[in-house]
């Protein structure tokens, strides 16, 4: 009887109830964003929600952390419970330095940990340092100290006399983070917390989330976040809620089990409308009360039979000039800013199809280099030469820029009524906007009004409506949902053009690029053969410690696979690195349109178009399976 006992009250402490939001609803003036949802947060559950722009995401954020009001239903919060709100874009009083915004919080034991520091630096006061020193120790404030000195260390926010005018975007993000972090919440809701973060401080987050008892809520598009991280996946589809109790890819496989059972309903509904349809029409006009009870159902069947899922996607079905021999040539360019050296002495000439991601510390001359490629500044030394057929598209941070009062419709008609596609062909700035998720009346919504992630697309379709044939993407994945990421990066992996990307989204680098350019600092750029996950494995490697016994053993494996690199040329071993990466993202491209085929609505024309599609990509499989046996034979060979 005790042993039962035992486990009831661990049971009851293990799902012990923080929040529960109750039937919540929100508009604004016709727009419903969500309506009638229900859910709750338990102690230790690390969940993710995950939905398209638009839906309301943040606003659902912003109801849980009080900052917003539902129109109907309630939050109900646990008496006691601290929570804390992570924004996207924090505020601070720019006035104030990093000490100042880290003391005005309201924790007592900062006061306590101030009062002591300011005694420290008045020795001669010795009553002042004494009773410093005894609240220390009456609320343990030591260990609260240690930690708090951790986290802005992690944080690489030393300088804490910084006025906040001064920081950069990530550096704002960092300190929001570490308010959040020592605020010590049993709740910490994140809206994007990866955003503005360079990978480094991702990865790091990353760990401290993963390793930490920590109650979690959160909004993010970081797909490796959301596989290490969370525990939990709620995802608001068409209206309704869905709860998977794993991580990303667990939720993959059962949304995927999910919508295959949906369609297998769906075909049942609509034969079992057709049979009842067939009967009502075959009823005379008296009926029995067991007929009319038929009738009754036959509203409900009608409405199964007609639900249709609407699996609108982004269609990225534009033209691209044509791109000459020449494309972007760097002779010996240098570039500084005060003492800091961006460019020393690079050299570098791009060829057709190239697809470099860009990485570095913040500060370490990323976004100087897409300036000098772009023409935005000049270098100090050496020159850029473009070819005469580049057309650069270039999709910065900045985001949009609108004017007052403008629609999203007259944004994408400045470009014109009329776009040219591929192949000669045409459509209207209204049809082009459609097939960018843009329905009728959203055409003429003010832009200002669109979501984050909505301006984001509308941006991305000013960028692509130009017709690029080197595309520079700068933070692309900020603020867009999973599903438009999925279709921008299946564009992306069949732009025939040039193709640069600043990333901090790993997955997103990791399926897109063939290699990196390495950002050291100091003006030094290594170029990496390979993706992001393959340069952290090396760069891991390369920063262990081996003991001398293993020493021996590691020198004569890394001639041994010099040796066999030296029998590929450098192209090669950049293409045999790449292959792999390739061909498993043809994989998951053939398994998602082998999904389609489960639809049972599609028309013979639209199955002969899949097929098609299908054997294209069995097709290029095959390929480049073989050119990947090719040169692993080649690399083998001694």
């Amino acid at each position: 009887m005790v042993f039962f006992l035992v486990i009831c009250v661990l049971c009851k402490k293990s799902v012990l109830n923080y929040l529960n939001a109750e039937h919540i609803s929100k508009s604004y003036g016709e727009l419903l964003l969500f309506e009638d949802l229900s859910f709750s947060i338990h102690k230790d559950q690390k969940i993710a929600l995950i939905a398209k722009n638009g839906s309301g995401k943040t606003s659902i954020l912003n109801i849980l952390a009080g900052k917003d009001q539902p129109d109907e239903g309630q939050i109900v919060i646990r008496k006691g419970i601290r929570l804390a709100f992570l924004d996207q874009e924090p505020e601070f009083d720019e006035s104030l330095s990093i000490v100042d915004a880290i003391y005005a919080m309201d924790i007592p034991v900062l006061n306590i940990i101030a009062n002591y520091e300011k005694a420290l630096k008045n020795p001669e006061e010795t009553d002042a340092y004494q009773k410093a020193f005894e609240a220390m120790e009456r609320e343990n404030a030591w260990e609260f100290e240690t930690q708090y000195q951790q986290i802005l260390t992690e944080l690489q926010l030393t300088d804490l006399e910084a006025k906040i005018g001064t920081l950069s975007g990530g550096q704002k993000k960092r300190l929001a983070l570490a308010q959040t972090l020592l605020s010590q919440p049993d709740i910490l809701i994140l809206d994007e917390p990866t955003n503005h973060l360079d990978l480094e401080m991702i990865e790091w987050l990353e760990t401290y989330f993963a390793q930490t008892d920590i109650t979690l809520f959160m909004v993010t598009h970081d797909r490796y976040f959301l596989e290490r991280v969370c525990n939990e996946i709620l995802e608001l589809d068409q209206g309704k809620l869905y709860s998977y109790k794993g991580n990303y890819s667990y939720y993959l496989e059962k949304k995927e089990a999910r919508l295959m059972i949906e369609a297998a309903e769906l075909g049942k509904a609509k034969q079992l409308y057709k049979k009842e349809l067939d009967w009502m029409r075959r009823q005379p006009k008296a009926r029995t009360t067991k007929s009319k009870s038929r009738i009754d159902d036959f509203t409900d069947i009608k409405a199964k039979a007609h639900q249709r899922r609407k699996e609108h996607e982004v269609q990225l079905e534009l033209n691209m000039e044509r791109l000459g021999s020449k494309i972007i040539e760097f002779h010996n360019v240098s570039k500084t800013f005060g003492d800091t050296t961006i460019l020393d002495g690079f050299d570098y000439t791009f060829k057709k199809g190239e697809r470099v991601g860009i990485i570095g510390k913040n500060g370490t001359g990323k976004s100087t280099f897409l300036n000098l490629l772009t023409n935005a500044i000049r270098p100090d030394g050496g020159k850029i030469v473009l070819g005469e057929t580049v057309k650069i598209g270039y999709y910065t941070q900045d985001g949009i820029t609108s004017k007052p009062g403008q629609k999203v419709i007259d944004v994408i008609k400045e470009f014109g009524d009329y776009i040219p596609l591929a192949k000669g062909r045409q459509i209207s700035a209204q049809q082009l906007l459609e097939r960018f998720l843009f329905d009728r009346k959203k055409q003429y919504d003010f832009v200002e009004k669109l979501s984050g992630g909505e301006q984001k697309r509308l941006y991305l379709c000013t960028v692509l409506i130009q017709n690029p044939n080197v595309l520079i993407l700068d933070e692309p994945t900020n603020d867009l949902d999973i599903v438009t990421l999925n279709v921008l990066e299946n564009f992306l992996l069949d732009f025939p053009g040039v193709l640069l990307v600043v990333s901090h989204d790993r997955y997103f680098m990791d399926k897109i690029v063939d290699h990196l350019f390495v950002f050291r600092g100091n003006g030094v750029i290594e170029d990496f053969p390979g993706n992001y996950s393959d340069f952290r494995a090396y760069d891991q490697s390369k920063s262990e410690t081996p003991t001398d016994a293993d020493n021996n053993t590691e020198q004569k494996t890394e001639n041994l696979e010099e040796n066999k690199a030296q029998k590929l040329s450098y192209n090669e071993q950049k293409e045999f690195k790449n292959l792999e990466s390739r061909i498993r993202a043809l994989e998951l491209d053939k398994k998602q349109l082998e999904q389609k085929f489960h639809n049972p609505e599609l028309s013979q024309d639209e199955i002969n178009d899949l097929s098609q599609e299908l054997q294209d990509i069995i097709d290029e499989i095959e390929t480049k399976e073989l050119r990947w046996f090719e040169l692993a034979e080649k690399f083998e060979s001694s």
